[in-house]
């Protein structure tokens, strides 16, 4: 079993050392869903929100997330991303959205926080610019769905 890494000798955090591993080409991606109301999914199709366009302003957000996780997860490495995206499923049967990030770098530690917090923030823009007209909005189900890179190898979560 592997043990935890973030512990100092003195049971403290603490960020850990990269220094010694390899560059490599590495990948995460992550998902989530957003469930609000038919006519909230309806409006935000349409492009009848007033604060704008909801999935445009929601695909920068997640974005510029990932280039920031460092700065809101305390033990996360500085990271170079290479390449981020943002992609959405409209889900009408379900009155949901679904939200796919896929990070890359090449580098000494993983994307997958970056891409799990992009997910998270671009689900958050999206409440953000419905609430005036959705409170009950639910984020869910924020998951890893694959990893690639790095000494651990690739990783493939199914739904």
């Amino acid at each position: 079993m592997d043990s935890l890494t973030h512990f100092n000798e003195e049971g403290r955090a603490k960020m850990v050392e990269v220094g010694g591993k390899l560059n490599t080409r590495r990948e995460a991606v992550a998902r989530g869903s957003i469930y609000m109301l038919p006519s909230t999914l309806e409006r935000i199709v349409e492009g009848n929100i007033k604060k704008g366009d909801v999935l445009a302003v929601s695909q920068v957000a997640g974005i510029m997330a990932a280039k920031k996780t460092s700065n809101l997860i305390p033990m996360c490495h500085n990271i170079i991303l290479t390449g981020a995206d943002i992609k959405f499923n409209i889900d009408k049967e379900n009155s949901k959205i679904d939200i796919e990030a896929i990070v890359r770098t090449t580098g000494k530690t993983g994307v997958e926080i970056e891409a799990l917090t992009a997910v998270s923030v671009a689900g958050l823009t999206i409440y953000d610019m419905c609430k005036a007209i959705d409170r009950k909005m639910r984020l869910t189900d924020v998951r890893l769905a694959k990893k690639t890179g790095g000494k651990s190898g690739d990783i493939i979560i199914e739904d």
